[in-house]
């Protein structure tokens, strides 16, 4: 490998026995056994001297080269793995399998949400099917989906909370009891387009729908028929609305017109229609004496109506295109402004924050704090008045509940992720879960009760995340250029606590300091690295939680590649750096001057990852050619190379203290290998598209997992389940082998026979029925046996058939078994068998066959007797013995 000019190639630095590079028999290196940390071990005080007096000369020679190269770098190979201490003592074991413990998966992609009147579920779209939620615990109670299997356009729930509503893209409306998940009603909308927007009445009987094609009608839910057919509005009726008097049967809509038109469903004619928008009106909402109403819209206004008279009363300037607007109940709310009885009414649209706005005068009388970044802007608002809740809808797809007396926020759900960028564990014990998506907006899961919150700080994509030694820091960079570092406290409360920026491009990738939480480095698509120094008023326990973010200032800004830099790793002792870029190279430097000690060169296409070992002086890289390669940092020489992803490989990850590696790819597949022998253990197919983030938990027992397809997946090491699964197993075969012994011997055949059912071995249960033909008694025992099982077990003996009866060997108890069904069963019964026509075509060959075998024996046996009784051989005379033959001979 080539130096840089005026570097002096060093002595390659040996190793312990226990982690020194082996060579197998046909000359090729290969990993040696994995034993204690390389970073961090105790040795004798003879390896002591030895490991002083080599470092003492890898030292100068690594002075003489950094001063060659203007500066100074003093460091050792050892003094890490510090928090290898906290991993648990079985950990060392190989692992064999995960299995997926927990899914956080999208549940609402946009568009109508909905609570109930206690305000306890929550109601959404998602695709194909209509979501509940359980509040209080964020958990997916429920998925709705109809028959057509097409995309839901609408759904309503009924004031009393007792029926669901809703239509799909195929023109079906189905009617849901929602709480068992049932359809009880299935109907065609007979609109000639998708149903755009539904609504029930106030006494729940009614239900209007608006139609794509410009129709209204309505449909009487408990006597299942149409009532009306209202025609005249142009274009998609996107809004429809009854009046909350339900004695006046008034029904309003909107179409693409912009105008308002209100029915009356006695007279079956169009009463009024309502011009004061310019565009498109998006809600409508009723005084609690029905005779005023709310209308909003896209032009920046919202109007208030007299119904008695038809005429807008007052048009009030919202200067902001209003998604949604509710009218709050008549009494005073000093937070949010209300200080008499009169009519207010919140708005919500593309600012992002919900304002409240005093009727009568036209004045804004409280307004939301506005957080940073994009995405911000509110599609939806609903109030359920009986729960005292708000709920609110951004176009990131989040969903913010908020106590409507006050607006204080008490729950968000985070909907729809999109892509997921990178996903970490985040606290002591790993009791959160990090996020990062295609979005400015971090999201930070609490697993044990599903609690959400979104963090806002970058103004662009967060592209990488990390997390700091103890679990409470955490760092994240993004499109934006900057890098934040956030603080989680004891309550599960995240702030953002500093933040830096330097970067001429996106930040894509960031690793925090191992040993102490000292340090962070940066990547950039600038070629660059920078290290940024925590300041120390960041450590401080006392820093109070509304002070603004500490400024952090880079200490160290080295050029490093010449494409982007997608991979940085710190190792374990804080002293070394790894970084991977699209330029097919990784390199090494030492920190904290960043100075080049060394170049890994050999993959095909770009890296995406690298990692250190946490235990031995190797590198992990992966690359975008599909391999996963391991380097000795002594000679940078690739040890192992890993193939078995069929595209891109994006994260690698130690575990089992460095003995297997965890890969992700493209491929959308996770895998587990075996650094000792190559092997890839197992594949875990759980997501559909690239597996963009990897992490393993603290004590190494969890893995998590984070793709393109907005999956989050909690992975859980299951080795130790499953063996101990499996020698129970064991065990149960050989007590239950050792009772089936016992039974035959004591010639207990029924319960012999059930036991080797139960078993589900074949070969078992042959050998039982073989047991009994053996004795003098066969025919009555077998048949007396056989009558007392169950109809179960005697499906099973007649599956068992089918192989005995293809063994010419095995025949003859298939036939016994046969002939006493066909004996002692009747017809109907028989027929009534689980798969009993298969298994009489699977039988009627093989008997057939063995029937023919069985006569030619035969003929052939009555041939010989034939033969035999009618063979006439002549009698031969007797031959005289040798004595009396000498007898003759000497008389």
């Amino acid at each position: 490998m080539a130096l840089p000019p005026g570097r002096k190639r060093l002595r390659p630095l040996p190793l312990p026995d226990a982690a020194a590079t082996a060579r197998s028999k046909d000359g090729a290196k290969r990993a040696a056994p994995v034993g204690t940390s390389q970073w961090s071990r105790a040795v004798t005080p003879s390896q002591r001297a030895e490991s002083v007096e080599f470092c003492e000369e890898f030292g100068a020679n690594l002075r003489h080269a950094a001063a060659a190269a203007g500066a100074l770098a003093d460091f050792s190979w050892s003094g890490g793995g510090g928090n290898m201490a906290e991993t648990a003592a079985g950990v060392g074991r190989f692992k064999a399998n995960y299995a997926v413990e927990r899914k956080i998966e999208p549940f609402y992609k946009g568009g109508k949400a909905q609570l109930d009147q206690t305000g306890q579920h929550l109601f959404c779209i998602c695709g194909t099917r209509v979501n509940i939620l359980e509040v209080a615990s964020g958990v997916v109670l429920r998925s709705l989906e109809q028959e057509d299997q097409e995309d839901i356009t609408a759904f309503d729930l009924s004031p009393d909370d007792e029926v669901l509503v809703t239509a799909s893209r195929a023109l079906l409306l189905a009617q849901w009891a929602w709480r068992e998940g049932t359809v009880t009603r299935l109907w065609k909308a007979i609109h000639t387009a998708p149903v755009a927007t539904m609504a029930f009445d106030p006494t729940s009987t009614l239900l209007a729908t608006g139609g794509c094609d410009g129709a209204v009608r309505v449909w009487d839910i408990v006597r299942h028929y149409g009532t009306h057919h209202f025609r005249g509005s142009p274009g998609v009726v996107h809004l429809v609305a009854f009046h909350p008097d339900s004695t006046r049967l008034l029904l309003f809509s909107s179409a693409t017109d912009a105008a308002i038109r209100m029915w009356s469903l006695q007279d079956r004619s169009c009463l009024a229609v309502l011009t004061a928008h310019y565009s498109a009106v998006t809600s409508l909402a009723f005084s609690a004496n029905g005779h005023t109403m709310l209308s909003s819209g896209r032009d920046k206004i919202c109007v208030i109506w007299d119904l008695q008279s038809c005429q807008a009363t007052r048009t009030v300037p919202v200067f902001e295109s209003v998604e949604a607007a509710v009218l709050l109940p008549e009494e005073p709310v000093s937070q949010l402004g209300v200080k008499s009885s009169g009519l207010y009414f919140l708005t919500a649209g593309d600012q992002g924050i919900l304002r409240v706005w005093e009727a009568a005068s036209g004045q804004c009388v409280y307004t939301q704090a506005r957080p940073p970044g994009p995405g911000r802007e509110l599609t939806h608002c609903t109030l359920a008045r009986t729960a005292g809740l708000l709920l609110s809808a951004t176009a990131d797809h989040n969903l913010l509940l908020y106590e409507a007396r006050s607006l204080r926020l008490q729950k968000q759900f985070a909907g729809y992720s999109e892509e997921v960028l990178d996903v970490r564990f985040l606290g002591p014990e790993d009791s959160h879960v990090i996020v990062a998506s295609n979005s400015p907006c971090l999201k930070v899961f609490e697993l044990q009760t599903s609690a959400c919150q979104i963090l806002h700080g970058h103004t662009d994509i967060v592209l990488a995340l990390d997390v700091f030694r103890k679990g409470w820091l955490f760092a994240s960079c993004a499109k934006d250029q900057s890098v934040r570092i956030w603080r989680m406290n004891k309550a599960g409360q995240v702030i953002c606590v500093a933040q830096g920026s330097g970067h001429t491009h996106s930040v894509g990738t960031v690793c925090c300091s191992r040993l102490k939480e000292s340090f962070l480095v940066t990547g950039s698509q600038d070629c660059t690295v920078k290290l940024w120094p925590l300041p120390k008023a960041l450590l401080s326990k006392n820093t109070a939680p509304d002070n603004s973010p500490i400024l952090l200032q880079a200490q160290t800004t080295q050029r490093c590649h010449d494409k982007d830099i997608n991979s940085v790793a710190i190792a374990p002792n804080d002293k070394l750096l790894a970084t991977g870029s699209q330029d097919r190279t990784a390199k090494l430097w030492a920190l904290p001057q960043c100075q080049l000690l060394g170049v890994f060169s050999g993959h095909r296409r770009g890296l995406w990852c690298v990692q250190f070992s946490p235990m031995d002086q190797v590198l992990a890289t992966a690359s975008a050619d599909g391999t996963v390669k391991l380097w000795a940092l002594q000679d940078f020489s690739c040890l192992k190379t890993f193939e078995g992803h069929d595209a891109s490989v994006l994260k690698v990850a130690f575990v089992s203290r460095g003995t297997q590696l965890l890969s992700s790819g493209s491929d959308g597949l996770v895998k587990l290998w075996t650094i000792k022998n190559n092997e890839c253990v197992r594949t875990l197919d759980a997501h559909e598209d690239k597996v963009w983030g990897l992490h393993c938990s603290r004590l190494d027992d969890r893995a998590l997992t984070g793709a393109s397809d907005s999956r989050v997946i909690l992975w859980k090491d299951v080795t130790e389940a499953e063996q101990a699964e499996e020698q129970a197993r064991q065990e149960e075969q050989v007590v239950r082998q050792q009772e089936l012994d016992n039974l035959l011997h004591e010639k207990r055949y029924l319960r012999a026979l059930g036991l080797a059912i139960s078993l589900d071995r074949p070969h078992t249960v042959l050998t039982v029925i073989q047991a009994i033909r053996r004795d003098p008694e066969a025919c009555e025992k077998l048949e007396a046996t056989m009558l007392r099982l169950r109809r179960d077990q005697k499906e099973a003996l007649l599956r068992f058939c089918i192989t005995w009866n293809t063994n010419s060997r095995h025949c003859h108890e298939a036939q016994a078994v046969l002939g006493v069904l066909l004996r002692r069963e009747a017809p109907e019964e028989l027929l009534a068998y689980e798969g009993v026509r298969a298994a009489l075509e699977a039988l009627l060959p093989y008997t057939e066959r063995h029937f023919q075998r069985l006569s030619r024996t035969l003929q052939a046996a009555s041939f010989l007797d034939f033969l035999w009784h009618n063979m006439k051989l002549p009698v031969l005379a007797a031959t005289p013995t040798p004595w009396e033959t000498h007898k003759e001979a000497f008389p």
